[in-house]
Protein backbone atom coordinates (compact mmCIF):
# COMPACT_ATOMS: atom_id res chain seq x y z
CA UNK A 1 0.00 0.00 0.00
CA UNK A 2 1.51 3.34 -1.05
CA UNK A 3 1.41 6.63 0.85
CA UNK A 4 -1.65 7.95 -0.97
CA UNK A 5 -3.63 4.77 -0.25
CA UNK A 6 -2.72 4.95 3.45
CA UNK A 7 -3.66 8.61 3.69
CA UNK A 8 -7.19 7.98 2.41
CA UNK A 9 -7.95 4.71 4.21
CA UNK A 10 -11.07 5.03 6.35
CA UNK A 11 -11.23 3.26 9.71
CA UNK A 12 -13.94 4.57 12.01
CA UNK A 13 -13.79 1.93 14.73
CA UNK A 14 -11.16 -0.51 15.99
CA UNK A 15 -12.51 -2.92 18.58
CA UNK A 16 -10.29 -4.53 21.21
CA UNK A 17 -11.00 -8.07 22.41
CA UNK A 18 -8.93 -9.82 25.10
CA UNK A 19 -6.53 -12.37 23.68
CA UNK A 20 -7.33 -14.91 26.38
CA UNK A 21 -11.09 -14.89 25.64
CA UNK A 22 -11.36 -16.95 22.42
CA UNK A 23 -15.12 -17.29 22.87
CA UNK A 24 -15.33 -13.56 22.11
CA UNK A 25 -13.26 -13.53 18.91
CA UNK A 26 -16.10 -14.43 16.53
CA UNK A 27 -18.52 -12.12 18.36
CA UNK A 28 -16.09 -9.23 17.97
CA UNK A 29 -15.71 -9.91 14.26
CA UNK A 30 -19.51 -9.95 13.91
CA UNK A 31 -19.94 -6.62 15.73
CA UNK A 32 -19.38 -4.57 12.58
CA UNK A 33 -16.19 -2.79 13.61
CA UNK A 34 -13.90 -1.71 10.79
CA UNK A 35 -11.00 -3.47 12.50
CA UNK A 36 -10.82 -6.05 15.31
CA UNK A 37 -7.72 -6.03 17.50
CA UNK A 38 -6.86 -9.10 19.55
CA UNK A 39 -5.24 -7.68 22.66
CA UNK A 40 -2.21 -9.49 24.07
CA UNK A 41 -1.25 -6.52 26.27
CA UNK A 42 -3.34 -4.77 28.95
CA UNK A 43 -6.42 -6.99 28.71
CA UNK A 44 -4.52 -10.20 29.50
CA UNK A 45 -3.03 -11.22 32.85
CA UNK A 46 0.70 -11.95 32.80
CA UNK A 47 0.26 -15.67 33.40
CA UNK A 48 -2.29 -15.96 30.58
CA UNK A 49 -0.28 -14.25 27.84
CA UNK A 50 1.28 -17.40 26.29
CA UNK A 51 -2.15 -19.03 26.32
CA UNK A 52 -3.55 -16.03 24.46
CA UNK A 53 -1.24 -16.73 21.54
CA UNK A 54 -2.29 -20.38 21.53
CA UNK A 55 -5.97 -19.40 21.54
CA UNK A 56 -5.58 -17.03 18.62
CA UNK A 57 -3.52 -19.55 16.68
CA UNK A 58 -6.29 -22.14 17.04
CA UNK A 59 -8.93 -19.58 16.00
CA UNK A 60 -6.97 -18.49 12.92
CA UNK A 61 -6.47 -22.08 11.83
CA UNK A 62 -10.24 -22.44 11.75
CA UNK A 63 -10.87 -18.91 10.42
CA UNK A 64 -7.92 -18.09 8.13
CA UNK A 65 -9.82 -15.24 6.47
CA UNK A 66 -10.42 -13.36 9.75
CA UNK A 67 -7.72 -10.74 9.13
CA UNK A 68 -7.44 -9.59 12.72
CA UNK A 69 -4.93 -7.13 14.11
CA UNK A 70 -2.90 -7.88 17.22
CA UNK A 71 -1.87 -5.49 19.97
CA UNK A 72 1.39 -7.04 21.10
CA UNK A 73 3.15 -6.33 24.37
CA UNK A 74 5.47 -3.32 24.50
CA UNK A 75 9.10 -3.58 23.48
CA UNK A 76 10.40 -3.85 27.06
CA UNK A 77 8.07 -6.70 28.02
CA UNK A 78 9.38 -10.27 28.29
CA UNK A 79 6.59 -11.48 25.96
CA UNK A 80 7.39 -8.94 23.24
CA UNK A 81 9.56 -11.13 21.03
CA UNK A 82 7.26 -14.12 21.33
CA UNK A 83 4.35 -11.89 20.26
CA UNK A 84 6.36 -10.59 17.29
CA UNK A 85 7.35 -14.09 16.21
CA UNK A 86 3.72 -15.19 16.43
CA UNK A 87 2.51 -12.30 14.26
CA UNK A 88 5.28 -12.94 11.73
CA UNK A 89 4.33 -16.57 11.17
CA UNK A 90 0.54 -16.20 11.24
CA UNK A 91 -0.92 -15.15 7.85
CA UNK A 92 -4.26 -14.45 9.55
CA UNK A 93 -2.70 -11.51 11.42
CA UNK A 94 -3.28 -8.53 9.13
CA UNK A 95 -1.27 -5.99 11.11
CA UNK A 96 0.43 -5.20 14.39
CA UNK A 97 -0.41 -2.56 16.97
CA UNK A 98 2.52 -1.50 19.14
CA UNK A 99 1.64 0.02 22.53
CA UNK A 100 3.84 2.59 24.25
CA UNK A 101 5.72 3.30 21.03
CA UNK A 102 8.83 5.29 21.90
CA UNK A 103 11.97 4.14 20.06
CA UNK A 104 12.09 4.71 16.27
CA UNK A 105 14.92 2.20 15.90
CA UNK A 106 12.85 -0.56 17.50
CA UNK A 107 9.84 0.38 15.36
CA UNK A 108 12.07 0.13 12.29
CA UNK A 109 13.17 -3.31 13.42
CA UNK A 110 9.56 -4.37 13.97
CA UNK A 111 8.60 -3.14 10.49
CA UNK A 112 10.86 -5.81 8.99
CA UNK A 113 8.00 -8.24 9.50
CA UNK A 114 6.41 -6.64 6.46
CA UNK A 115 3.03 -6.15 8.10
CA UNK A 116 1.54 -2.67 8.60
CA UNK A 117 2.08 -1.08 11.99
CA UNK A 118 -0.17 1.05 14.15
CA UNK A 119 1.66 2.89 16.90
CA UNK A 120 -0.04 3.97 20.12
CA UNK A 121 1.35 7.26 21.41
CA UNK A 122 0.65 7.05 25.15
CA UNK A 123 3.80 8.13 27.01
CA UNK A 124 5.79 11.33 27.37
CA UNK A 125 8.72 9.69 25.58
CA UNK A 126 6.46 8.66 22.71
CA UNK A 127 5.19 12.22 22.40
CA UNK A 128 8.77 13.53 22.42
CA UNK A 129 9.85 11.19 19.60
CA UNK A 130 6.61 11.49 17.66
CA UNK A 131 8.11 13.13 14.59
CA UNK A 132 10.60 10.27 14.18
CA UNK A 133 8.07 7.55 14.94
CA UNK A 134 5.60 8.88 12.37
CA UNK A 135 8.31 8.98 9.70
CA UNK A 136 9.40 5.37 10.22
CA UNK A 137 8.79 3.16 7.17
CA UNK A 138 6.11 0.54 7.75
CA UNK A 139 3.98 2.72 10.01
CA UNK A 140 0.45 2.94 8.62
CA UNK A 141 -1.39 4.78 11.37
CA UNK A 142 -0.95 6.52 14.73
CA UNK A 143 -3.30 6.08 17.68
CA UNK A 144 -3.56 8.20 20.82
CA UNK A 145 -3.68 6.42 24.16
CA UNK A 146 -5.31 9.08 26.30
CA UNK A 147 -5.74 7.01 29.47
CA UNK A 148 -2.13 5.83 29.69
CA UNK A 149 -0.87 9.25 28.67
CA UNK A 150 -2.79 10.89 31.49
CA UNK A 151 -1.30 8.44 33.98
CA UNK A 152 2.23 8.90 32.64
CA UNK A 153 1.97 12.69 32.93
CA UNK A 154 0.11 12.59 36.26
CA UNK A 155 -2.77 14.62 34.82
CA UNK A 156 -5.82 15.25 36.96
CA UNK A 157 -8.74 13.31 35.47
CA UNK A 158 -11.75 15.41 34.54
CA UNK A 159 -10.05 18.79 34.94
CA UNK A 160 -9.85 21.49 32.25
CA UNK A 161 -6.09 21.57 32.61
CA UNK A 162 -5.72 17.84 32.12
CA UNK A 163 -8.01 17.87 29.09
CA UNK A 164 -6.15 20.83 27.61
CA UNK A 165 -2.85 18.96 27.92
CA UNK A 166 -4.28 15.84 26.30
CA UNK A 167 -5.74 17.86 23.43
CA UNK A 168 -2.37 19.53 22.89
CA UNK A 169 -0.80 16.09 22.53
CA UNK A 170 -3.64 14.95 20.28
CA UNK A 171 -2.83 17.84 17.97
CA UNK A 172 0.70 16.49 17.56
CA UNK A 173 -0.59 13.05 16.59
CA UNK A 174 -2.89 14.59 13.98
CA UNK A 175 -0.21 16.94 12.65
CA UNK A 176 2.48 14.28 12.23
CA UNK A 177 0.00 11.86 10.68
CA UNK A 178 -0.74 14.46 8.04
CA UNK A 179 2.88 15.46 7.48
CA UNK A 180 3.85 11.85 6.85
CA UNK A 181 0.74 11.02 4.80
CA UNK A 182 -0.30 8.29 7.20
CA UNK A 183 -3.81 6.94 7.47
CA UNK A 184 -6.06 9.18 9.60
CA UNK A 185 -5.22 8.63 13.29
CA UNK A 186 -7.50 7.02 15.87
CA UNK A 187 -8.33 8.57 19.22
CA UNK A 188 -8.31 6.61 22.47
CA UNK A 189 -11.05 4.53 24.04
CA UNK A 190 -14.06 5.90 25.90
CA UNK A 191 -14.13 3.73 29.03
CA UNK A 192 -17.70 4.41 30.24
CA UNK A 193 -19.42 1.68 28.22
CA UNK A 194 -22.97 2.50 29.32
CA UNK A 195 -22.63 6.25 28.63
CA UNK A 196 -23.90 6.31 25.06
CA UNK A 197 -24.40 10.08 24.84
CA UNK A 198 -20.97 10.70 26.31
CA UNK A 199 -19.38 8.38 23.75
CA UNK A 200 -21.20 10.08 20.89
CA UNK A 201 -20.07 13.51 22.06
CA UNK A 202 -16.49 12.28 22.50
CA UNK A 203 -16.45 10.80 18.99
CA UNK A 204 -17.75 14.04 17.45
CA UNK A 205 -15.07 16.00 19.31
CA UNK A 206 -12.39 13.62 18.03
CA UNK A 207 -13.70 13.98 14.49
CA UNK A 208 -13.69 17.75 14.82
CA UNK A 209 -10.02 17.67 15.81
CA UNK A 210 -9.10 15.60 12.76
CA UNK A 211 -9.16 12.01 13.96
CA UNK A 212 -10.51 9.49 11.48
CA UNK A 213 -12.07 7.29 14.16
CA UNK A 214 -11.59 5.88 17.63
CA UNK A 215 -10.52 2.76 19.48
CA UNK A 216 -13.23 0.99 21.47
CA UNK A 217 -13.57 -1.74 24.08
CA UNK A 218 -17.10 -3.11 23.73
CA UNK A 219 -19.18 -4.26 20.74
CA UNK A 220 -22.08 -2.01 21.79
CA UNK A 221 -19.90 1.03 21.16
CA UNK A 222 -19.38 0.26 17.47
CA UNK A 223 -22.79 1.38 16.17
CA UNK A 224 -22.66 4.55 18.27
CA UNK A 225 -19.26 5.42 16.81
CA UNK A 226 -20.38 4.77 13.25
CA UNK A 227 -23.58 6.74 13.63
CA UNK A 228 -21.69 9.66 15.18
CA UNK A 229 -19.28 9.73 12.24
CA UNK A 230 -21.93 9.36 9.54
CA UNK A 231 -22.44 12.64 7.63
CA UNK A 232 -25.82 14.31 7.83
CA UNK A 233 -28.22 14.31 4.87
CA UNK A 234 -27.39 17.98 4.24
CA UNK A 235 -23.66 17.25 4.20
CA UNK A 236 -24.11 14.40 1.74
CA UNK A 237 -26.32 16.52 -0.51
CA UNK A 238 -23.70 19.28 -0.53
CA UNK A 239 -20.89 16.84 -1.30
CA UNK A 240 -22.76 15.28 -4.20
CA UNK A 241 -23.62 18.67 -5.67
CA UNK A 242 -19.96 19.69 -5.39
CA UNK A 243 -18.87 16.56 -7.23
CA UNK A 244 -21.54 16.96 -9.90
CA UNK A 245 -20.59 20.60 -10.49
CA UNK A 246 -16.90 19.67 -10.71
CA UNK A 247 -17.60 17.50 -13.74
CA UNK A 248 -18.18 20.58 -15.88
CA UNK A 249 -15.55 22.86 -14.34
CA UNK A 250 -11.83 23.33 -14.85
CA UNK A 251 -9.87 24.31 -11.76
CA UNK A 252 -11.50 26.26 -8.94
CA UNK A 253 -15.15 27.33 -9.19
CA UNK A 254 -17.96 28.78 -7.05
CA UNK A 255 -20.93 26.90 -5.65
CA UNK A 256 -23.51 28.44 -3.33
CA UNK A 257 -21.26 31.48 -3.08
CA UNK A 258 -18.31 29.42 -1.86
CA UNK A 259 -15.02 28.78 -3.62
CA UNK A 260 -14.51 25.11 -4.47
CA UNK A 261 -10.93 23.95 -5.02
CA UNK A 262 -8.90 20.77 -4.53
CA UNK A 263 -9.06 20.65 -0.68
CA UNK A 264 -12.83 21.18 -0.73
CA UNK A 265 -13.23 18.48 -3.36
CA UNK A 266 -11.23 16.13 -1.13
CA UNK A 267 -13.58 16.90 1.78
CA UNK A 268 -16.60 16.22 -0.45
CA UNK A 269 -15.09 12.87 -1.49
CA UNK A 270 -14.53 11.90 2.15
CA UNK A 271 -18.14 12.76 3.06
CA UNK A 272 -19.43 10.62 0.20
CA UNK A 273 -17.14 7.75 1.22
CA UNK A 274 -18.23 7.93 4.87
CA UNK A 275 -21.89 8.05 3.87
CA UNK A 276 -21.50 4.86 1.83
CA UNK A 277 -20.15 2.80 4.73
CA UNK A 278 -22.49 0.54 6.70
CA UNK A 279 -23.28 1.15 10.37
Amino acid sequence: MDQLDRATQIVRSALFVPGDRPERFAKALAAGADRVIIDFEDAVEESAKPGGRDSLQAFLQQNPEAGVWVRINSTGHDQYQADVDFCNREPGVAGIMLPKAEDPALVMQLSECGKPLWLIIETATGAATLSLLAATPGVERLCFGSIDMAVDLALEEGTQGGQHMLNTLRAGVILHSKLNRLAPPLDGVYPAIADVSGLAESVKNSQGMGFGGVLCIHPSQVSVIHESLTPSANEVDWARRVREAALSQLGAFKLDGRMIDAPVLARADRIISLASLPF
